[in-house]
């Protein structure tokens, strides 16, 4: 008897869940971001908050607020 393995298909939508993290300061600089492998994104600005502002209006979700030192912030957004 033969076994099949299953194949990964070229081309199939990704159907999970994209993450990204955004680093700023806690004066409205931006650090750094970090995401998934196909997250959709807009490049980021200087300003955090515009940066939080156009990661939003593409739909994702702000799902946690960490602070990582005293004046860094990490945001978990998720879509």
């Amino acid at each position: 008897m033969r076994e099949l393995h299953p194949q990964p298909i070229i081309g199939q939508p990704w159907t999970g869940r994209h993450v990204i993290l955004l680093h700023c300061t806690t004066d409205n600089q931006f650090i750094n971001l970090y995401k998934s492998f196909h997250a959709p994104i807009e490049h980021p600005r200087p300003n955090c908050a515009e940066t939080l502002s156009q990661l939003l209006s593409i739909g994702y979700r702000i799902m946690a607020i960490t602070p990582i030192s005293p004046n860094q912030l990490q945001y978990l957004l998720v879509l």
